[in-house]
């Protein structure tokens, strides 16, 4: 496996939420450093060793509403 996708948002309770596309991998946690830190252990728990993908790829969702 060469890379895995997380789709980082902000959480309704304050800090980050982090979902895996295509596996069962949630996360989360108050600052972004520390959430980087978690989706490398969760992870690496999720994966078997040789099985675990080289890359991990965040994409960072921000949603907005403008009132017009």
């Amino acid at each position: 496996m060469q890379e895995i996708i997380f789709m980082i948002q902000d959480s309704l309770d304050g800090g980050f939420e982090a979902k895996a596309v295509g596996y069962s991998i949630f996360t989360e946690a108050e600052s972004m450093e520390e959430l980087k830190e978690r989706i490398i252990e969760a992870v690496d728990c999720h994966f078997e060793e040789g099985k675990k993908p080289k890359l991990i790829r965040l994409h960072y969702v921000k949603e907005e509403i403008i009132a017009a």
